[in-house]
Order: structure tokens, then C-alpha cells, then sequence
């Protein structure tokens, strides 16, 4: 395996955070990036994951994943993809655990719910509203809004899924505090956990799926790479339970795209030949991803998890009634500003005051807008399984 060291982001030449801040206090050995990671881990929005929607919702089902722990399996899948690469682990790992930040309570359904409740205020997007988290709105240090992060973590924020053509309001935000390049691409770290991310969905949904009985295995592994994947399970393992089985089809699922990221990538930094990181951000194209074949297998394999997971009966019952409970709370408290508790109830004009309903709907575990719910509307209606 080739490792590119001279391709990685280095907190010595970091172009720095946008407030100067004071050395005085206790800091510890630790450099720029590993701060950026440190300051996600102990924010109140990071906390706020262990009880938002990944594909269940979290009130329920306490086997199944939520944002943190998926967000924690990310990191891992790119923190070792990092190693491997010779880039820097600790922006990398920063980048993973932080990707989900900005989600709604009951995931993509919350917000389309909510963007639609705020289309008027310009909409939500949960990528622009990751970065209004750690720009504005986590507040723990006394001399300027946000954690303050280095700009290559806002950069990789911004960026993770390629160069922004049309940035929602959000993003426009940060970028017009802090200029972020928007229209190019991010360094290797921020192309390897956006790959990470895609990773694990797609391996521990599967898993989640047949625990919660939506997904049938049979069908699962007519799709081709989980097929193919299954019969070699088999093979080594002939004796092996059913439920072993599935989980060494999620474990060889994971090490196969990896290992697949990891030859693409080589390949294509190889071709392309960047000398530095300034040579990636201008390359026009991710240096980080699948290779042809294996992007076509992982196609399938979304198809057919959107088909009968993510789509299927059960699942689309807890969605509908999820955007019914974050509709109803965002027009309560759009006709009832008063509701908002203190501290959330200013805004300079009628834009502002909606952002901030946004702001404070979004900031909501799927149990605490469930709670709102009944406490301001009324009764909530859950399947008891999801």
C-alpha cells in the first residue's frame, strides 16, 4: 500500500481559526486537528446523537444504531483508511465524527419535514446547519460564538461531498464569515470520511435491516456484491449459524470497500500526481472513492436498500408520522413564538425568528421533540418495534 504523507494536512501550516485565542489555561499536548476533534466530542450536539434517528427511531429499538454510534463507526472506517494513506488521522477522525451534526430529530424525514415547515426562511439543510452549529451556535467559550474551528475542518465540513454549486443559506453564512473555497474540492481527509460514511450505511443498515426482520437475506444476496460476498462466507464458514453468518457478511462488506477505496485512490493519486494539498483542492475531480466496478455494485446495493428498507411499509408509517410531529412543532411555535424557551425567542426580523425555530427544532433528540409534541399539540403515534 503507498502512502502519500506529502498529500496530508499538517496543523503547522493549518491556515488557522478565525478568532485568535489566548494561551493562557491548561491546553495539553495537543495540536490543532486534535483539538478540532476534542472540542466536537465534548459539544452538546455531538451528545445529542445518541438519541437521534438513523434509520430507526431511537426511542425505541435499542439495539439498532443512532447518529452517534453510527457517527463513531464512521470514524473508525476513516481514521484507518487515513492511516493507511499516510494522511492525518485526527482531521480525518474529527471530519467523521462531526458529519452528522447538524441532522434534525428522525433524520432525513425530520428534515425534509423541516425544510419544508421553513421554506419561506430559505429551508433547512442539515449539512449548511452543521456548520451553523460549530460557527454560532454551540456558544462554550466566552470570547466569540461557535467551537471555533480550524479552517480546514470547516473547509472538510463544507466540502465533504465534492465543490458546493449552490450553497443554501447556511453554508452561505459560514462561507461569507470565513471564506471556505466552496467551489473546489477538500483535501484527502474530508474525501476519505465522506466515503467512510457511505461505508458504514451501507453495511450496518444491512445489518440493522435483518435484525429488524424489514430486510429478507435471500433477496439481500441476489443483489451482486452482497451475493458474492455471502457465497464466500459459505465457503469458509460451512458450519457456521445464520446469524454469524450475517455478521461476517457486514465485516467482509466493510473490509472489501475499503480495500477497494484504498487501491482506487492510490491508482488515481498516481494518475492525477499532486504535489500538495493546494494540487488536490485544484485536481477538478475526488482523488478519494470507489473504483468503476465496485461504484456500480454500490449503486445496486443503495437501490436496493432504499426499495425495501428505507422505503418499506414499516419504515414509511414511523416517517409519516415523524414530519407530522416536526410540521406541528414548527407551526406552533411559528404562531407562538412565546413557546420557545428564554434565550430562543430573539431574532432580528421575521427571517431571523424562523432560522431560530429551525435552530431549535433541529437541536431536538427524537424523544425531547416527541415530548414537545404531546406537551404543545398532542398525542404521537409510534410503532412500538421502530
Amino acid at each position: 500500500m503507498t502512502a502519500f504523507p506529502g498529500l496530508a494536512a499538517r496543523p503547522e501550516l493549518s491556515r488557522g481559526r478565525r478568532f485568535q485565542e489566548s494561551s493562557d489555561g491548561p491546553r495539553g499536548p495537543r495540536d490543532l486537528f486534535q483539538r478540532d476533534r476534542d472540542r466536537i466530542i465534548h459539544s452538546a450536539a455531538f451528545r445529542r446523537l445518541r438519541d437521534k434517528t438513523q434509520v430507526f427511531v431511537a426511542p425505541d429499538g435499542d439495539h439498532f444504531r443512532v447518529r452517534l454510534t453510527h457517527s463513531l463507526e464512521v470514524a473508525q472506517i476513516g481514521r484507518t483508511m487515513a492511516r493507511a494513506l499516510g494522511l492525518n488521522e485526527d482531521l480525518t477522525e474529527a471530519l467523521c465524527l462531526a458529519h452528522d451534526l447538524g441532522h434534525p430529530p428522525f433524520g432525513h424525514a425530520g428534515e425534509d419535514a423541516l425544510s419544508a415547515a421553513l421554506a419561506d426562511a430559505g429551508g433547512f439543510d442539515h449539512n449548511g446547519h452543521s456548520l451553523r452549529i460549530v460557527t454560532r451556535i454551540e456558544r462554550p467559550y466566552p470570547d466569540f460564538a461557535g467551537l471555533n474551528l480550524t479552517w480546514e475542518m470547516l473547509e472538510g465540513l463544507a466540502k465533504h461531498n465534492g465543490p458546493v454549486a449552490e450553497p443554501q443559506w447556511a453554508m452561505t453564512e459560514a462561507d461569507s464569515d470565513y471564506s471556505l473555497e466552496l467551489g473546489q474540492w477538500a483535501g484527502l481527509e474530508a474525501q476519505i470520511a465522506a466515503i467512510a460514511d457511505d461505508i458504514a450505511y451501507d453495511n450496518h443498515d444491512i445489518d440493522d435491516g435483518l435484525r429488524a426482520g424489514i430486510l429478507d437475506l435471500d433477496e439481500l444476496i441476489e443483489v451482486e456484491i452482497a451475493g458474492r460476498l455471502w457465497r464466500d462466507v459459505e465457503r469458509r464458514n460451512p458450519g457456521l449459524d445464520r446469524d454469524r453468518k450475517v455478521k461476517a457478511l457486514v465485516r467482509d462488506g466493510i473490509g472489501t470497500m475499503v480495500g477497494d477505496v484504498m487501491d482506487e485512490t492510490c491508482r488515481r493519486i498516481t494518475e492525477a500526481g499532486p504535489n500538495s494539498i493546494d494540487d488536490v483542492r485544484s485536481a477538478g475531480k475526488a482523488l478519494a472513492g470507489f473504483s468503476k466496478r465496485l461504484a456500480e455494485e454500490e449503486r445496486a446495493l443503495k437501490r436496493f436498500l432504499y426499495e425495501k428498507l428505507y422505503d418499506s411499509p414499516q419504515l414509511r408509517a414511523v416517517r409519516d408520522e415523524a414530519q407530522r410531529v416536526v410540521t406541528n412543532l414548527a407551526a406552533a411555535y411559528r404562531d407562538n413564538p412565546n413557546l420557545l424557551p428564554e434565550g430562543w425567542q430573539a431574532g432580528e426580523g421575521e427571517t431571523a425568528r424562523l432560522r431560530g425555530i429551525g435552530d431549535f427544532i433541529a437541536g431536538m433528540t427524537d424523544r425531547y421533540a416527541i415530548a414537545r409534541h404531546r406537551e404543545l399539540v398532542g398525542q404521537v403515534t409510534l410503532p412500538d418495534q421502530f
